[in-house]
């Protein structure tokens, strides 16, 4: 089984400090702000900025964030309304290869989280109220909790991560959880 979630990235996470005993209630406002957090943390960036020639850049974080979020409602849609439960993994660095995330402007990029974001919470608050569950191909069995709280992390460490390619400091944002 792949390590995720807490057991990957320790309790709280070793770099952004997310808290894994955040309520659902929490965690899905978390993930229904990131686009407005995205466009207040980066409204003076061009999108290109990055940490180092091989890191991503606060575009290509962007692009992540809001497909890893569209993606993650797919699948539970699917298990949802086709009963498809079998879900596989996918590695984001191949997928940011495929789409070209470098050649995606900011601009794009947000308006995609503006999307995906509202669409992952319909889906992800009908998911929790049914007690949704999938099996994920290399993770096992996850209850929709924990394919909420996951996401989650991954929009905060993000959030995180472009706050640090941008030079600004998280200190007067408190932790989720």
């Amino acid at each position: 089984m792949e390590l995720w979630g807490a057991a990957l990235y320790g309790d709280p996470c070793g770099d952004c400090q997310f808290d894994w005993r955040i309520d659902m209630v929490h965690a899905v406002v978390l993930v229904a702000a990131s686009p407005a957090e995205v466009d207040r943390r980066s409204r003076d960036a061009v999108g290109d900025e990055r940490l180092s020639a091989e890191a991503w850049s606060v575009a290509e974080y962007v692009s992540h964030m809001a497909d890893n979020l569209r993606n993650w409602a797919e699948r539970v849609q699917g298990a949802r309304l086709a009963g498809v439960t079998d879900i596989a993994g996918y590695d984001p660095d191949e997928l940011a290869r495929a789409r070209r995330y470098d050649s995606v402007p900011l601009a794009a990029a947000r308006w995609a989280l503006g999307i995906s974001a509202p669409a992952w919470v319909d889906v992800m608050r009908a998911a929790l109220a049914e007690g949704v569950v999938v099996r994920h191909a290399t993770r096992g069995e996850q209850q929709a909790a924990d394919i909420v709280r996951n996401n989650a992390h991954d929009v905060w460490h993000h959030l995180w991560d472009i706050d640090r390619v941008l030079g600004q400091s998280a200190a007067g944002v408190s932790r989720p959880g």
